[in-house]
């Protein structure tokens, strides 16, 4: 009898334990995105990923410095936006311990103007907006020298400013502004660079708005990060995992028409 009961009592103990990991994982993941085209596709990752039982909250933000703050903050549990130059800039000026567990979409960046319909134009001294942030002011930068309208230091590297121009033949006067402000700011320049997360949801297409475009083939495709300690558990590798399917690449294909480019 002693011995049915232990029996009894080590396979009550047994079923409790498996039954632990089952409840922890009822949690949903939260993560964060810029809305537009990242809030779309991680939507269609939430779908996928629940057959997979990996339940996912998304969270919408409106600038590109909360996402990693909340995630930081331990309010999120991953963040699904921005580029890693971007994040390697975070990193240094915030000191977060971020890594990244998968690469997700390539947006090539868009110049849009309101008042000419190609680069060459501009006038001189005209009013061009680019994103104040160091890693998009400079991306925007190096476009600008891809399109032989400024040329800048040879060191400047992927962090140039307005600063490391060292020609500038039309005199482009440069207006720094957060990213998300630059569609809203369109009328009152000249031309802007506008990031397709922000230009897609303002109304603006790049294939048919942009007056030129990044080379699809840059060091900015976008990233999952999650915090360090987080990296090896068994939902970062399900996320990834959805968010690279096959499924996943169709529907960026489909939606987005080559205005965003799977990285993966």
């Amino acid at each position: 009898m002693t011995k049915r009961l232990f029996i009894q009592s080590a396979i009550a103990l047994l079923a409790a334990a498996t039954l632990v990991p089952a409840t922890a994982q009822d949690k949903p993941i939260k993560i964060g995105v810029t809305a537009g085209p990242h809030a779309q596709i991680l939507e269609q990752v939430k779908k996928l990923a629940e057959k997979d039982g990996l339940k996912i909250q998304i969270i919408e933000f409106s600038d590109y410095v909360q996402p990693n703050a909340a995630l930081a903050a331990g309010d999120l549990d991953a963040n699904s936006y921005q580029h890693k130059p971007y994040l390697d800039q975070q990193i240094k000026d915030r000191g977060y311990k971020f890594v990244s567990v998968g690469y997700t979409v390539n947006f090539p960046i868009g110049l849009y103007s309101k008042k000419v319909k190609s680069l060459g134009e501009l006038k001189e001294g005209a009013k061009f907006g680019i994103p104040n942030d160091p890693t998009n002011g400079g991306r925007v930068l190096l476009v600008l020298q891809d399109q032989r309208l400024i040329k800048l230091k040879p060191e400047a590297g992927l962090k140039a400013t307005p600063l490391d121009v060292i020609e500038n033949p039309k005199k482009l006067k440069f207006v720094e502004l957060d990213a998300a402000q630059l569609p809203r700011s369109l009328d009152d320049l000249d031309a802007a660079a506008i990031n397709t997360n922000y230009a897609l949801p303002a109304g603006l297409q790049p294939s048919r708005d942009a007056i030129a475009q990044e080379n699809a083939k840059s060091p900015y495709v976008n990233l999952i990060a999650v915090r360090e300690q987080d990296k090896d558990k068994p939902w970062v590798a399900k996320l990834v995992k959805t968010y690279h399917s096959e499924e996943i690449r169709k529907f960026i294909q489909s939606e987005f028409k080559g205005a965003v480019l799977a990285g993966f």
